[in-house]
């Protein structure tokens, strides 16, 4: 599988192109903005985009998802319980000093436990609320991507609207810290990590 990492945004978001090798299926974990660094890896390998899967419904993470899904013809799934952070981006996004947004469209809901399949590849949804309370982790394999749930050596914050310290705390340490230590974390901001080393270093928690 290739993987392929790009830095977006304003806020340095971290967007993560996941194509399958052998089928050249692809999908584009969280959607900062329409970017052409992410058309020409498209481009580049030849690979046909299937999915946008949102880690979490913050404007950060979503603004390019109406571009991508109407230039890609590919569906953008998110857990159900952040839709309603979708409908109100843009108050939101005017509370970070971003004076107007489009708000952004989904096709369908993804919900724990579920598999999504790609090329011959499965992911994995974790649901862990916290930092949201829709926010999800996809696993795959010896991967795993966190969005704002887990950083390297900190966690998401909880003190926007449907933040919880204590349900992000239970979701690290009952879904995420119960997983292989030798599972690489990939965040939505920042550097990749290990389970391990999270369990071991991480003093937020």
């Amino acid at each position: 599988m290739i993987l392929k990492q790009f830095v977006l945004g304003a806020i340095e978001d971290n967007n993560y192109l996941l194509i399958d090798e052998k089928t050249k299926e692809a999908v584009l974990i969280d959607c900062t903005e329409e970017s052409q660094q992410i058309d020409n890896a498209i481009k580049e390998y030849g690979a046909t985009l299937k999915y946008i899967l949102l880690t979490h419904g913050h404007f950060d993470h979503v603004l390019g998802v109406n571009s991508f899904r109407a230039k890609y013809h590919c569906k953008a799934l998110i857990h159900e319980d952040d839709k309603f952070l979708l409908d109100k981006m843009k108050d939101f996004a005017r509370s970070f000093g971003i004076p107007s947004v489009e708000i952004q469209n989904v096709d369908g809901f993804i919900k724990d436990g579920e598999v999504i399949e790609f090329g011959t590849n499965k992911i994995k949804v974790i649901h862990t609320p916290g930092h949201t309370k829709g926010g999800v982790c996809f696993l795959l394999e010896d991967k795993i991507f966190t969005g704002d749930t887990l950083f390297c050596d900190a966690i998401g914050r909880t003190d926007l609207p449907g933040g919880s310290f204590q349900q992000l705390k239970s979701s690290i340490e009952q879904r995420l810290f119960t997983l292989d230590e030798n599972i690489t974390v990939y965040p939505g901001h920042g550097n990749s990590t290990t389970i391990g080393h999270e369990k071991k270093y991480n003093h937020e928690l």
